[in-house]
């Protein structure tokens, strides 16, 4: 009572800027406070941590995996049974249709669908008659749930109203082991008017029709015998006819009406036009009353009052001959279930096919055309082996063996023209694929162009036919030998060593007479060369003395305005008709005072001193480096 302070101390404080709590230091009005003092949940609290406080915090076991429902519930689907009644207002003979439905509930999403089983010819569209989603329950946003499904019990969906009659053993167990209490299952409502069609007809397809049915035997006819087609396998004999031919045919019998199609079999490459069918799909009459016969046929329109009977499946038969519209038919062959039909309608057991005689083909000798001149004879031969022709085959192996394997000829041509005969050309023979091509050297002041002559073809031999065709071959170039390149002909003069090289290399695929004669053409220039390089020169200099003389020899040259060293030089090489580098001393003596050629100077006569070989010799090659051209 006799306290009058009663103000509480400060425990507030602030702290770079921060707020932050602190025990106070004193108690209200400046009481003592303890330093252990607690409040009394504190108490409380640690009285029901003393075992925690001593051992320690107790481990707690951890939680159990989560399964999500998709995954826990896919692929659990409940399943029930039901019907629902609907109105039939347009029809005198029943007033009310009993549909029989299958309810099934996702357990995965808690979706719905409804299914009506197919049942065929009903006239009804049937299958889904509900999608699968989330059936609403009522107006207020609620949701159907397996909760609210049960054995007999009604449920409503969009205005439509189902009754449940069963479900199958999976959800009577989900249902049971939830601790949902089932209903007695009743007993599924057929429709009466199936059920009555069921037993007037003793047919399970359900169709329906009104009792005034026109045409019972008709009707019963397509029920039964919808979908059975009899097959005949038949030959149509057409040869009687201009450009008349047997054709393969298939007679189709539809049991259902009593129709009948025939359609071609078509073969590979036949020529004949795919139609769709020889005979289309109709009742065939087979025989007419008396009257028709009076009336023309041309414009006649066949209805059932002018015929008096119509083919049926007994007037088909293997081994027979039909006709239909005006064509006979032979049935030879049937199908396996135009057999049993048979046999279980009519008790026909022979069904043994019948053989055809096919008449051998006669063979027709291909013509080969005379060739036109057009391109090479095995090329244009293509043409008449096949529409889209395929360049002929050659042989790889030779052409990588004998690849930029080449021999060259020197050839003269053979004309009454004198001009003609005094022109040179190079023939080429490519071994790896048998051509010849044929070049002319330019040669100027000549008048003809030169250049390309022969392009690179196969030169057939004169009298080659295109039946037998024979071109010309290594071992036909001979030295001295003439050949004919399309009409013009070319004596051969000359070859290169290669050659030479080539055949004696491979003596055993050329004859004798071909080697040796290229043996003798190039005997004399071997003597040649052999007595040149025997022979010892007048001057023994080097090389670079010899490129000093004939340098000065050029200076010497240089001061005569008229010398013309082009001419020289055309005139010096052709003199040397074999080619060997080589002349007589006398000849080229004379051959250079004839061309003002000053020989007496000293650098000119001892440069022409240097190129003697032996006493009678000279070779002029390194004398012509003093005429550069």
């Amino acid at each position: 009572p006799q306290k009058t302070s009663f103000h509480r101390s400060q425990t507030l404080g602030y702290k770079n800027g921060y707020a932050f709590s602190r025990l106070p230091t004193v108690g209200p009005g400046g009481q003592r406070l303890y330093a252990n003092q607690l409040s009394e949940d504190e108490l409380d609290d640690l009285s029901s941590k003393r075992l925690a406080l001593t051992y320690g915090q107790a481990k707690r076991a951890p939680p159990s995996a989560f399964i999500p429902a998709h995954v826990a519930l896919d692929k659990k689907i409940l399943k029930f049974n039901a019907y629902f009644q609907e109105d039939v207002p347009i029809s005198t003979v029943e007033h009310q249709r009993i549909r029989q439905v299958v309810i099934y509930y996702y357990l995965e999403d808690d979706s719905m669908c409804v299914m009506e089983p197919l049942v065929e010819n009903s006239g009804l569209l049937q299958g889904k008659l509900v999608r699968r989603h989330r059936v609403p329950k009522n107006g207020r946003g609620d949701y159907y749930h397996w909760k609210d499904l049960n054995r007999a019990m009604d449920i409503t969906m969009y205005g439509r109203t189902y009754r449940i009659v069963d479900c199958d053993p999976f959800t009577q167990v989900f249902l049971k082991s939830q601790g949902i209490e089932l209903n007695p299952a009743e007993e599924m409502v057929s429709d009466p008017y199936t059920e009555l069609l069921r037993l007037s007809q003793g047919n399970p397809i359900i169709q329906r029709q009104s009792y005034e049915v026109p045409e019972p035997d008709k009707l019963k006819q397509f029920l039964t015998y919808d979908k059975q087609v009899l097959r005949f396998y038949a030959v149509w004999d057409d040869t009687d006819n201009a450009f008349g031919e047997n054709l393969s045919c298939i007679i189709y019998y539809y049991l259902a009406d009593d129709t009948v199609e025939v359609r071609e079999v078509f073969k590979e490459n036949g020529g004949r036009y795919p139609f769709p069918a020889l005979i289309r799909r109709q009742r065939l009459p087979k025989a007419f009353v008396d009257e028709i016969n009076t009336f023309p046929s041309c414009v006649l329109e066949i209805t059932k009052q002018e015929v008096l009977e119509w083919y049926t499946a007994k007037d088909f038969a293997v081994g027979k001959s039909t006709n239909l519209l005006g064509r006979t038919f032979f049935i030879y062959d049937c199908d396996e279930f135009t057999r049993n039909f048979y046999r279980d309608r009519f008790g026909i057991t022979d069904f043994q096919p019948v053989k055809l005689k096919q008449k051998p083909l006669e063979e027709v000798p291909q013509i080969i055309p005379p060739y036109n001149g057009y391109g090479m004879p095995e090329d244009s031969l293509q043409n008449c082996f096949s529409l889209f022709p395929k360049p002929p085959k050659k042989d790889v192996v030779k052409m990588l063996v004998n690849s930029n394997k080449v021999l060259r000829y020197q050839v003269a041509l053979e004309s009454p023209n004198p001009v003609d005969r005094k022109r040179r050309f190079i023939l080429s023979y490519f071994l790896s694929d048998d051509t010849i091509s044929i070049y002319e050297p330019r040669v100027r002041n000549s008048g003809i162009t030169g250049g390309k002559y022969l392009a690179k073809t196969r030169v057939p031999k004169p009298g080659s036919t295109p039946d037998n065709l024979t071109y010309y071959k290594a071992s036909d170039l001979t030295i001295g030998s003439t050949i004919e390149v399309f009409g013009h002909r070319f004596l051969i003069t000359g070859a290169d060593e290669y050659v030479l090289n080539y055949m004696e290399s491979n003596a055993e695929n050329f004859p004798a007479a071909t080697l040796q004669s290229l043996r003798d053409h190039f005997r004399p220039q071997q003597v040649v060369m052999e007595a040149a390089n025997s022979a010892i020169p007048m001057l023994d200099i080097s090389k670079q003395e010899l490129d000093e003389l004939i340098a000065q020899a050029q200076e010497e040259l240089k001061r005569d305005k008229s010398l013309n060293n082009m001419n020289i030089r055309e005139v010096i090489l052709q003199c040397d008709k074999d080619g060997s580098g080589i002349l007589n001393k006398a000849e080229f003596l004379a051959l250079c005072e004839s061309l003002s050629v000053p020989t007496s100077s000293a650098p000119v006569h001892k440069l022409i001193e240097q190129c003697c070989c032996g006493e009678d010799k000279i070779k002029y090659e390194d004398f012509l480096r003093a005429f550069p051209s």
